[in-house]
């Protein structure tokens, strides 16, 4: 019986940095959890820099490559701010490459507080997924905006089945988690527009019918705009929340920004058989180099992808040990959100703690 195989997307800027010092934890992991046959890495070329050099930045052989022959993907932060294409828009971005091409229509984002790490909000109140669903609303019109020099438009998606199914793995996410912080409800929050956008009516009438399935889950609606003032004031009323692409995308952000900054945030890209696993944040190519770069929510992404493969102990392990050297102060991270040391540093610290 082989080991996991595991899709590895090393990026652009930090991103070597920050996926290197994840290979060398999960590494580590395997050894204390010999039972798990360790993992084998299958590494793909894609980002910016692939771009820079193939004229694409993922190879469609690739794709195929991530949906057929791997168990899940690591990805790395990729872009680069002067990589851009003919027309002037940032070039080796992934996004639209994997989501449809890989068709994984789930974007789940864990948003939690760490100790150790200074917070907008009570450190002890925060700990919710944003679900947001990822191959639809105004992100569809990725590259296909019309328009001259006097007005463009884009055009928002929303359909049934993409809703159906983004709906139903926010409710179930639900029904696995133990409720809401401030009272243990389990709970789905619809964030949309619908008072004013036809299409976000629509989201909400589907998340509304596919609520019915799962009665042990409360359902529950918000504006996005009352939504992003609550995120800061209330966050503990949250336990998951569902909504259309680009709201997800803002939201997340502003979460990140409340318990210490999207340095700490992972993010699980999930359809019915593909999956990626990346950190929120982008390539910060000025901090190459510099022994600051942060891995955590790298190495949180990790242990989403390793939860995804029904690694549970290993994934749970490595959680327990980045809490500690935050807790403890082992691993410091500045007001910039970098860590001092760098990635190599945490890594050691996070082997360390992870010791029996």
């Amino acid at each position: 019986m082989t080991g996991t195989r595991i899709g590895l997307i090393r990026g652009d800027g930090i991103g070597p940095e920050i996926v290197e010092a994840t290979v060398r934890v999960l590494d580590a992991l395997a050894e204390l959890h010999p039972e798990s046959r360790g993992w084998e890495y299958v590494e793909i070329d894609a980002g910016a820099d692939t771009y820079r050099r193939t004229g694409v930045a993922c190879a469609e052989a690739d794709v195929r490559r991530l949906r057929d022959e791997v168990d899940a993907t690591l990805k790395g932060p990729v872009g680069l701010p002067d990589v851009r294409t003919p027309d002037g828009v940032e070039a080796g971005v992934l996004g639209g490459i994997l989501r449809t091409g890989l068709d994984t229509y789930a974007n789940i984002r864990p948003v939690r507080s760490w100790p150790g790490v200074p917070s907008r909000v009570r450190a002890d109140r925060v700990d919710y997924v944003i679900v947001r669903e990822n191959t639809e609303g105004l992100y569809a019109s990725r590259g296909k905006g019309v328009g001259n020099r006097w007005a463009v438009t884009d055009t928002l998606l929303t359909t049934r089945e993409g809703t159906l199914r983004v709906a139903r793995k926010a409710f179930t996410l639900a029904a696995g988690r133990q409720g809401a912080p401030a009272d243990g409800v389990r709970r789905v929050t619809c964030v949309d527009k619908s008072n004013v956008l036809r299409s976000h009516a629509f989201f909400r009438e589907v998340v509304t019918e596919v609520a019915a399935e799962f009665p042990e889950v409360e359902l529950e609606y918000r504006y996005a705009d009352a939504a992003a003032q609550d995120l800061v004031l209330c966050p503990e009323r949250f336990d998951v929340l569902v909504m259309e692409n680009f709201l997800g995308d803002v939201l997340s952000d502003l979460g990140g920004a409340t318990v210490g900054g999207v340095g700490l945030c992972p993010a699980g890209n999930v359809g019915d058989g593909a999956a990626y696993f990346e950190p929120v944040h982008g390539s910060a190519p000025d901090l190459v180099g510099r022994n600051r770069a942060n891995p955590v929510g790298q190495l949180l992404a990790a242990a989403m992808l390793l939860d995804h493969l029904g690694h549970v102990d290993e994934a749970a392990r490595l959680r327990r040990a980045v809490s500690a050297v935050l807790a403890f102060g082992t691993v410091r991270i500045e007001a910039d959100g970098t860590v001092r040391g760098g990635a190599e540093a945490v890594a050691d610290a996070v082997i360390a703690a992870l010791q029996p």
